[in-house]
Formats: structure tokens, C-alpha cells, sequence
């Protein structure tokens, strides 16, 4: 027991499973209250009655469960959590279980039970050592969960509270002070980027003629013909633009819609619409039926020339 790290003074909570010979846990306890001293500091509780019991919370310095050699005793979640609580805060659990090599229903394995005492609230779970069951404690351990496997074997895991309590809270100091000030920069590395009217009169700059990058060729005027698209107004009985013409057609096209409603005939009393009835004689649209103001009319040749 020296081994744990046990010390003069230190509560401990030693929980026993059957079969326990009376003998062996008298002993055990014994050897315990050796170490701590006097006082009554070691606490002897049965397994089966730990949640029954009226421990405070944040009692123990130390929790030391089943250790006995004969004996072997399943941890289920409530007891782990039942034994975090009458922990102090960062207090110390050691517990032997029996785990199986192979997933089983009663039984854990290694790797479950580390996970189960994580998920009890406990930190820094180890796997101290494994050793072989005794026939005692197998013979026990198969009649409480009917495992009959032949994978046993007996681990011993520690593990510590945590150096808070549970539900526990702690002011945080928030600083809402001024930012701090960005550096001040470096004169010389600003001068190195800047570049000033001086230095365009420097021998060392070369500068680069704009009027040299165009010959005689980009100089002269381009014929409006060559930059018609090849394919654009073909295939059709009328021209039509395409999007976004660039080649003149779009503007040749709305010249000579402006130039058609220019030649269209004007109206001298502007009763023209309303039909015959109020119409001149010499009125072009003479025999056309009424129409809307603004509306195009189509007038033949032949009305024309009579007019």
C-alpha cells in the first residue's frame, strides 16, 4: 500500500466486494490505518451499500476499491460517479475489476472500462497492471454475471478527480482597455517603397515612350466594311443585328428606320385616323380604314399617284 502514495493524514474510503474473506479485509484495513495514523480516517464500505450510504461529498483523499485479492466485483456507472463525488478534489482512485478479451455483455473490456471512468468525470485513468484471477474471485465473478469465457483477467486502473468540483465556477477577468497602438513605421522602409518626382529624373530610371509601342499601322483609320463580323445579316431575307453589333450594321439599320418614318405622309388638319367621313379631298389615306395615331400605314403606289 505504500506504493499508492498514501500519507499520514489522508481520508480513505476502502470498498470491498464478496467474496472477502473477513480475515483478509480486517487486515487490509488495519494496514491502512496504519499509514494514515489515528482518527478513524479509513472508511470500510460494501459495494452493494455505497449508494446507500451517507458519505459527504468531497470527503476522501483516497478511494481504493477491491483490491483484495479474493475478491472481484463489477464498477457500474452510478457507482463510479458515486465515488467521484465523496472524492476530494483532486483525490485518487485505484480499483481492480476482471475485463475480457472479447466483447461480452456483463463483462468490460480494458479499453471500456478506461472509458467508462473518463466518462464518470475522472482524469488521468492508467492501466497499472493485469494479472490472472484467482479461482475465488473467478468462481465468484461467474455466478454474479454468468460469464463463462476463458478470457478473464484481473486489471488494476487508476485514476484522480479533477482539481475542481463539479458545477463549479470561476470569474474570468475580461480587459476592455484601449487597443494597443500599431507600430510607428520605419522611416527607411517607407522610403524605399515611396517613389518621388525626383527620382523620375534620375539617369538610373529608364522610362518608356508610349508613342514608340504604335507603328504606322495601328495609326491608321480602319475601313468600317472590315469590322463586320463575315456572318453577320446572313441567311436571312432581312438584316437583322446581331447582340451587342459592334460592326455598324445595328446604326445602319436604325438610320434607315428613321429615314422610312420621315418619308411617311403628314397630316395637314390631323383628322386623318378617325376615317373617311373626316378626311380632305386630297387626303392620301382616302378609302384606308381608321386606324391609331402613331399607327403605320402602308399606302400603295396607285393612291399615291392619284392623290
Amino acid at each position: 500500500m505504500a506504493e499508492l502514495g498514501i500519507r499520514t493524514g489522508d481520508k480513505v474510503l476502502l470498498v470491498w466486494a464478496q467474496p472477502s474473506a473477513p480475515a483478509a479485509l480486517k487486515q487490509y484495513a488495519e494496514e491502512l490505518g496504519a499509514i494514515v495514523g489515528a482518527g478513524c480516517h479509513v472508511s470500510v464500505e460494501n459495494m452493494e451499500r455505497l449508494l446507500l450510504s451517507s458519505h459527504s461529498a468531497s470527503t476522501f483523499d483516497w478511494v481504493l476499491s477491491c483490491l483484495l485479492a479474493d475478491s472481484s466485483s463489477i464498477h457500474s456507472s452510478e457507482t463510479l460517479a458515486e465515488m467521484a463525488r465523496v472524492l476530494k478534489p483532486g483525490g485518487k482512485l485505484v480499483l481492480d475489476e476482471a475485463v475480457t478479451g472479447a466483447e461480452a455483455q456483463s463483462v468490460k473490456t480494458a479499453e471500456k472500462l478506461l472509458s467508462a471512468l473518463k466518462l464518470s468525470g475522472f482524469m488521468s485513468v492508467t492501466e497499472v497492471s493485469k494479472a490472472e484471477l484467482s479461482p475465488e474471485a473467478l468462481s465468484s465473478l461467474r455466478t454474479a454475471t454468468g460469464y463463462q469465457g476463458n478470457t478473464l483477467s484481473r486489471v488494476r486502473i487508476s485514476a484522480s478527480k479533477p482539481t475542481f468540483e463539479v458545477g463549479s465556477s470561476s470569474q474570468i477577468k475580461l480587459s476592455f482597455g484601449k487597443k494597443p497602438e500599431k507600430p510607428a513605421l520605419d522611416p527607411n522602409a517607407v522610403k524605399m517603397w515611396t517613389l518621388s518626382a525626383n527620382d523620375m529624373d534620375d539617369d538610373d530610371v529608364d522610362l518608356v515612350d508610349s508613342d514608340a509601342l504604335l507603328d504606322e499601322d495601328d495609326l491608321k483609320k480602319p475601313d468600317p466594311a472590315c469590322l463586320k463580323a463575315p456572318t453577320c445579316g446572313e441567311g436571312a431575307t432581312k438584316k437583322k443585328a446581331c447582340k451587342n453589333c459592334t460592326c455598324g450594321l445595328a446604326e445602319e439599320l436604325e438610320e434607315s428606320k428613321g429615314n422610312q418614318e420621315t418619308n411617311l405622309p403628314k397630316s395637314a388638319c390631323g383628322s386623318c385616323y378617325l376615317g373617311d367621313a373626316f378626311r380632305c379631298a386630297s387626303c392620301p389615306y382616302m378609302g384606308m380604314p381608321a386606324f391609331k395615331p402613331g399607327e403605320k400605314i402602308v399606302l400603295d403606289k396607285k393612291t399615291l399617284t392619284d392623290a
